[in-house]
């Protein structure tokens, strides 16, 4: 009789026998300043969480409990982060979320790519013995079932799965491009090409990579160190492995709504690439929408982080000019409002709002101290800005991009550097 392979328990049994290896190690430049000191999936969403949050809290969800996360540039947030909101699975059920920094254990080099970070690797990962291999980005924002792939590779018989989702044509460069035949099986994919192919029959549209990749464990070894011995190649799987092995062995595409969690309100899965301070800056302000199409109270599919112990949100005074609101915004553990005006907006923890003050459209990310009588519309503020009494910002897009960075799209970012207040102490 034939297996079930979207069971409950069959999908269980594949997620018991896959470790989840999150690419990390990212600066995420695109963000600019923003990752002048974190690795971009350290950079924090949503009010409380983090970026790597989300992958890390879709394989426990999902049932897979045996997570490597690979860091590099700039990790020491993202580990600490780790180490503290991620230490609750039990080793004695060979369960864990263990580091994996470029420590040059195959070779001494740093990390060249996608495929190397996983090779140079794979000693730690023959040592976990795992029938298949799931390999995610850490720096996007979605809920997906990984069991649903899980399934639909063995269904397949394939040797590589790659998710996949629709994009428009005019975004799809940059993203891996894919075309496929029947059942989805992939024959032909373009790196981040200049004019990308569309869906046949949906023009607009492309199959782009998610960056979610499942391999069959000892066939993905293989191919490892394959692309080690090759000289020519970049040791990327987008580049290198993807087309090699689409001509050669059973490559498949999965489309992400056939296993995210939650579709948004006008019937699509939600997945965001917060890559650029524009994309940052509007992920987040989707938050605050009255109904989000990213449900962060869903019990079912919950997003871990780190409980950082703070007290309640505050808000004092009440008379005309000087009373502490918040209409349409997220506001954290530890933020104190006082005399102030915040309006669609996200506060991350441990902010203070001072007297008669205005944020608008803004995020504003943890530990910020916000003077008195300031206005701020269409910012975001990096972790432990302090801005002094009276000042504007978000008014005047030229003096804005005299001392902070102002993107295309009008949002003015703000680290503590720009404002001449060095938290860092290099020097």
């Amino acid at each position: 009789m034939a297996q079930d392979t979207h069971s409950p328990r069959f999908i269980s049994a594949l997620t018991k026998n896959t470790v989840a290896l999150i690419l990390a190690g990212g600066r995420g430049s695109r963000l600019h300043n923003m990752t002048d000191w974190n690795a971009k999936p350290a950079v924090q969403f949503g009010g409380k969480f983090r970026i790597i949050d989300f992958p890390l809290s879709n394989c426990i969800n999902s049932g897979i409990r045996r997570v490597g996360v690979v860091t590099q540039y700039k990790a020491h947030t993202l580990i600490e982060h780790i180490q503290k909101g991620w230490g609750f699975l039990r080793g004695e059920f060979n369960e864990f979320v263990a580091l994996l920094p470029a420590q040059q254990r195959i070779q001494e080099e740093w990390y060249r790519g996608t495929a190397d970070a996983v090779f140079q690797n794979i000693d730690i990962l023959r040592g976990y013995n795992p029938e298949y291999i799931v390999i995610l980005a850490g720096d996007h924002i979605y809920k997906m079932d990984y069991g649903e792939m899980l399934a639909a590779h063995v269904q397949t018989q394939a040797d590589m799965t790659v998710g996949c989702i629709e994009v428009p044509v005019a975004e799809a460069s940059s993203f891996g491009v894919m075309t496929v035949g029947e059942e989805d099986r992939v024959v032909k994919f373009a790196e981040k090409p200049a004019d990308p192919t569309e869906i046949p029959g949906k023009p607009g549209w492309s199959l782009a990579s998610m960056g979610i990749y499942v391999f069959n464990a000892k066939f993905l070894y293989e191919q490892l160190v394959r692309d080690a011995d090759t000289k020519s190649s970049t040791h990327d799987f987008g580049h290198d492995i993807i087309p090699y092995l689409i001509e050669r062995y059973r490559v498949y595409a999965h489309r992400f709504e056939k296993s995210c969690v939650g579709m948004s309100t006008d019937g699509h899965a939600y997945w965001r690439d917060v890559g650029t301070i524009d994309a940052y800056w509007e992920a987040n302000m989707e938050m605050v929408d009255v109904v989000p199409d990213l449900d962060l109270y869903d019990k079912t599919w919950p997003i871990w982080t780190y409980q950082e112990q703070l007290p309640p949100a505050k808000f004092v005074f009440n008379e005309e000019g000087r009373r502490g609101e918040a209409i349409d915004s997220m506001v954290s553990g530890g933020d104190i409002i006082s005399g102030a005006r915040v309006f669609h907006s996200v506060l991350f923890s441990d902010v203070r709002v001072g007297e008669r003050s205005e944020v608008i459209d803004s995020v504003i990310l943890s530990g910020c101290r916000i003077g008195g009588d300031v206005k701020l519309n269409r910012v975001v503020l990096d972790n432990r800005c302090e801005i002094p009494d009276g000042m504007r910002i978000g008014f005047n897009r030229e003096e804005d991009a005299k001392r902070f960075h102002v993107s295309k799209g009008g949002i003015t970012l703000v680290t503590p550097d720009m404002l001449g207040q060095s938290i860092h102490h290099v020097r």
